[in-house]
């Protein structure tokens, strides 16, 4: 995952490598700010500060002048175990607040914790934190809408039922909300046979009136990781607080989906439709990936980061007028 400094450097984690780099435009020097960082994966930055999570911690240091970075404070290191899904992901709300995705351990289950399936958000100066909203198998994607300041998210959704179902999905999060995992797929369709019910769990019309449908859906296992919306002034002007999603490419269905970045329309702060932005990353036989898509980020002068990790690289998308 990105985040851009004020100076426009910009921090990139790498999972694999257990490290956090920062680039800079015309240094050809990638300076290791972090490293030893089992897990790590989220990061934000705010007020001066840089904010990073692994599986079970989220820590914090000031940025100095020359990029690197001061001593690391551990803000939190009790979050549920990974499982499944461990990659923690942080963006900081309109009012302060450090939001943190936490996955599902499993494909469909039950699970021992509300925090985990679940959106968190956590008051960096008391330390404190609670579930946001719940039902999530794993929204690794968030941000806030530039306009009307709600929150969007792009959830996966579960492997078990085939090639076409279900949709991933782009969620309006709202606190308290329920987004159906793991008893509903879609637009709130039961799953009940998918693993042994207790017997007082939900059922009935649980997910038509307890859960939250998508407002639209992907293709299926397409693996939506982020969401920027667009709020700098480069890109023409109906790009303004559309989103952009990247959709990194699928591993478990017979005609491979996803492999590119895609825009949402938006109209008076809700969607109204995708289109293609950036493709080329699946051949035309649709047998060959060139790479896997994953983070995005917007530098000061409104150029669209994007990040590929297969090959390791962060492309610049720019608009030229009259190009």
């Amino acid at each position: 995952m990105m985040a851009v400094a004020e100076d426009g450097t910009v921090y990139v984690t790498r999972p694999e490598e257990k490290d956090v780099i920062a680039v800079k435009e015309g240094d050809p020097k990638l300076r290791k700010i972090a490293s030893d960082l089992d897990g790590i994966h989220g990061i934000a930055i705010r007020d001066g500060r840089i904010f990073l999570s692994t599986v079970h911690a989220v820590m914090a240091a000031d940025l100095n002048e020359d990029g690197t970075i001061g001593k690391m404070e551990k803000i939190i290191d009790d979050l549920p175990d990974g499982g499944q899904h461990g990659r923690r992901t942080l963006a900081f709300a309109p009012d302060g607040a450090l939001h943190i995705n936490v996955g599902s351990s499993c494909d469909a289950c039950f699970e021992s914790s509300d925090e985990k399936a679940a959106n968190l958000r956590l008051d960096i100066k008391d330390k404190k934190r609670t579930v946001f909203a719940k039902g999530l198998r794993n929204m690794l994607g968030f941000d806030w809408h530039p306009e009307t300041g709600v929150m969007w998210g792009v959830d996966h959704g579960v492997d078990h039922l085939g090639d076409e179902l279900p949709g991933e999905e782009l969620n309006k999060i709202e606190q308290g909300s329920h987004y159906g995992w793991p008893f509903c797929y879609g637009d709130r369709q039961p799953d009940w046979a998918s693993f042994t019910m207790p017997e007082d769990a939900p059922k009935d019309d649980f997910c038509k009136t307890k859960t939250a449908a998508p407002a639209l859906t992907f293709d299926a296992h397409a693996s939506v990781i982020n969401i920027r919306f667009y709020d700098a002034q480069q890109f023409p002007e109906d790009y303004r607080n559309d989103a952009f999603v990247t959709l990194r490419g699928s591993a478990n269905r017979a005609d491979p989906a996803g492999y590119k970045v895609v825009r949402v329309n938006f109209d008076k702060g809700e969607p109204t439709s995708t289109e293609d932005f950036l493709t080329g990353f699946l051949s035309e036989d649709r047998k060959t990936e060139f790479g896997r898509i994953a983070g995005l980020a917007i530098i000061p002068d409104g150029s669209l980061l994007v990040s590929e990790d297969t090959n390791g690289v962060i492309y610049r998308v720019s608009y030229k007028k009259g190009g």
